[in-house]
This record gives structure tokens, sequence and C-alpha cells, in this order.
């Protein structure tokens, strides 16, 4: 293979053509569907490619999972030659083909975004920020376009050879993430692509190249220009592939999470247990992840926000509010605050709540208590914030314990778990005490 000067991936023009027997992209990699896509698109005499994420995985040995496809043919030219396909977006204009379950998207070649072609306009604001992208180009110019070198290798259909327009196969073998263009302007056009990097570098175990980290610290802020429900769809990509304790740690070694969670980075640096409970919380998350189990955004953000929820609670109670109002008054505020920088959906915001207010309940033990609160739907994910409580070091252990022995004993055991409440050094300070009964006054004949 040809080696370019690395400073060709700034300003790529010509590619370099890799031919099948030099890589090892097969059609077995491509699924039906996309190839589907990428032979209507070729027949009706359009060039058609595979782009982006898919060939730089094949690249390195992974089985590619999501398959981008970029054309000459415009989206309404695309949307012409598939019934079940839809455009989306105002920003950027793309196409959604579907088959079944599984969608294909289908881009325009971008071109640049100073240039204009009749209505089709880029428009960007004061700081840079690229607000509307539907400027067409050739594959040249999109390649430009692209975020990272290692994205912007192309996949023809018409001979199965790579094109390679920005040194991505050379950045590939030295697993090193690099931006396209000039960094600090590329991250100005969308300040996303700071989270992209992180998202990329944590999934990949690749490095930032030099120039590609070094404007981060100073643009992170730019994040808060963002549209708080397009950073939350960025948050369930950063956190729910896998890769979530890398990623988290690469948010804050770039200062990049407190754009996200502000009130977590301040609970982290006033409790040592905030950043305890977060680590352990990513840490279950990716071990479920990669034994194919089930994962909720809902219980994640509730490992999040608890730190902020506690402080808050704590501030409340101070000023003389009762624990139970203080902690639901608290939680109503730090998710007020929390949707100035990322929304959270009611499907998500509902869960998070009773998980926190199940906190309370899981101390209070006595009588029919236990049973009641075992049956509660939230119980589970609860119970599990409980125990990250405790190994975090937020609270003492033994609740935790008594929870596990009494989900897993039979009734006679249970009975005797319930006869132990109250003198468990877990009850203390629980506020599950048990009134003294007082008592009567004999009475006195008058």
């Amino acid at each position: 293979m040809a080696v370019r000067h690395p400073s060709a991936a700034t300003h790529p023009s010509q590619a370099h053509i890799i031919p099948r027997d030099e890589h090892p992209v097969s059609r077995q990699h491509i699924s039906e569907a996309a190839l589907k896509v990428l032979y209507r698109l070729d027949g009706a005499g359009f060039e058609a490619y595979l782009v982006g994420g898919c060939i730089r995985d094949a690249m390195l040995g992974k089985m590619p999972k999501d398959f981008d496809v970029a054309t000459n043919a415009t989206p309404e030219q695309v949307r012409g030659l598939f019934r079940n396909s839809r455009l989306i977006g105002r920003r950027f204009r793309i196409v959604h083909v579907r088959f079944g379950r599984e969608v294909i998207e289908v881009t325009t070649f971008r071109g640049k975004p100073q240039d204009e072609h009749g209505q089709h306009l880029a428009q960007q604001s004061d700081d840079g920020l690229l607000l509307r992208d539907n400027v067409w180009g050739n594959i040249e110019e999109d390649a430009l376009r692209r975020d990272f070198t290692v994205n912007a290798l192309y996949y023809s259909i018409a001979d199965s050879s790579i094109h390679d327009f920005a040194n991505g196969m050379q950045d590939i073998e030295a697993r090193t993430l690099r931006l396209i263009g000039d960094p600090a302007t590329r991250y100005r056009e969308d300040p996303v692509r700071m989270l992209r990097a992180v998202r990329f570098a944590a999934k990949l175990d690749f490095t930032l190249a030099d120039d590609t980290e070094a404007p981060i610290y100073e643009l992170a802020p730019l994040l808060l220009q963002i549209p708080p429900a397009r950073l939350f769809d960025e948050v369930l990509k950063l956190f729910m592939a896998g890769h979530g304790l890398m990623t988290f740690r690469l948010l804050s070694h770039y200062d990049l999470f407190g754009m996200l969670f502000p009130e977590s980075e301040e609970a982290m640096a006033d409790a040592a247990w905030a950043e305890r409970l977060i680590e352990q919380a990513l840490t279950n998350t990716d071990k479920r992840i990669a034994e194919g189990r089930p994962v909720t955004p809902a219980f994640l953000l509730a490992a999040f926000l608890w730190a902020p929820v506690v402080h808050r609670q704590q501030q409340l109670e101070s000023e003389g509010m009762p624990p139970i109002p203080a902690l639901q008054t608290a939680a109503q505020q730090v998710i007020s605050r929390q949707l100035q920088h990322t929304s959270i959906p009611k499907r998500f915001g509902m869960p998070m709540r009773d998980i926190w207010e199940l906190q309370a309940r899981l101390a209070q033990r006595g009588g029919k208590r236990a049973f009641q609160t075992r049956e509660h739907p939230r119980f589970r994910a609860a119970y599990d914030l409980l125990l990250l409580r405790e190994q975090a070091g937020e609270i003492p252990s033994g609740l935790g314990d008594w929870w596990t022995a009494f989900q897993e004993g039979d009734e006679h055991q249970q009975r005797r778990l319930l006869q132990k409440v109250g003198s468990d050094p877990a009850d203390q300070g629980s506020g599950n005490k048990k009134k003294r009964k007082r008592r009567r006054k004999p009475k006195t004949d008058a």
C-alpha cells in the first residue's frame, strides 16, 4: 500500500484506491439489506459506496452492525427508488431505507458548506456552528466533510475496491483517531464531534492525535449550544454501548462530562463516593451489555444524578424540611437543572424518581413494609442502587445484605430477618425506630 504524508489527512483530494485483493472487506461483511440498496443505486446509474464505521470495523476484524451508504443521488432521487424509505432531518437531509427492523441510512455526497447550489444552502452561526447543511458535492468533497480519517473509507459496490481519501488506512494501522481538516474549525462547526472523538477512542481503544485533542479543553463549553434533545441521544451512544467506564474517564479527562452533567461533576468534587458510585454503575452496565443482558438508561441516569439529589436533600433538611418531602423536592430540582443540558424523556424520568424515592423505603422494613417494597416495579433497580451506595462508601454496609437475604430466603427465613429489624446497625439513623407505647393511666373513680 502506498503511504502518503500525514498532512494529506487535512486536505484529501485524490483517493488512494485499494483493490479487492489488497483489503479484507468482503460482501460477506455486508448485510443483505445494504447490498440491495447498493445494487439498486448502481443499477440506476448512480455512484454507490458503503462508507464510515462499517468499513472501519471490517478493517479492524469486527463484524459491522450498521451500514451507511453514500451516493451522488439526491435525497429525492433516492426516495424515488425505494418505496420503503422516508426523508428525515432538516439540518442534514438523509434517507432511511427500511427492511423489516434494519434501517440503511443513505446520504448524498456533501459539498463545501460555503458553496451555494440553488436552494441547497449551508447556514452557520456567528460562532461557526453549522445550522443547516444540504449542499451537495462529489465524493472528494464528501470525504473532506467526514469527521475522522478512519471514517473516510469508501467501499465501491462497482468493483469492491476501497477509496481512501484521508490516510484512514494508515491511522487504522496506527490506532490513531484524527480529525480531517483544522480540528478547532471542525469542532466549532459541530461541537458534538468532541463527544464522537471520545466515544470512538473508547470503543476502538484508539489514541487521539495531538492536534485532534488539543482544542477540546478550550472548546468543551461549545456543547452548551447544542439542543438538550440531541445531547440526550449522544449520552445514550456514549454510555449504552458497552464501553461506558472508559468513556466516562475520557470525558472527565477532557472536561466534557461537566458539560453534560454539571451537577454530577460538582458533587464529585465535594464527595469522593460520588465518582466511585458512577464508575461502579458503569462497570456493571458494561458487564451486562457484554453478557447480552438488558440495560436501561433510567438506572444509569439515576446513578449519575444520585449524589446531587443527596446534596440538595441534605440542604433542604438543614433548613427544616422533613426527609421525604426534602427527597422529593431535591429530585425535582436536580431533574429541572439537568433538563437544561440533556433532555430526559418521561419514560426514563419517572423510573428515576421511583428509584430515588425507594432508597428511603428500603430502610423501612418493619411489619408488611418489606413485602410491599419488594413488590414495587422498580424494586430491583432501587436495590441495585442501594448496593452501589454501599460499595461506594456513601452509607455503611449491611442493609444491602439484609435485602439480598430477604429476596433469597424462604418464608421462615424472612420472618427471622424481620424480627431482627431495629437491632441491625443498618437500622441506626434510618428513621425506622419503634415508637414506645404510652402506658395509659389507670382510671380512677370520681
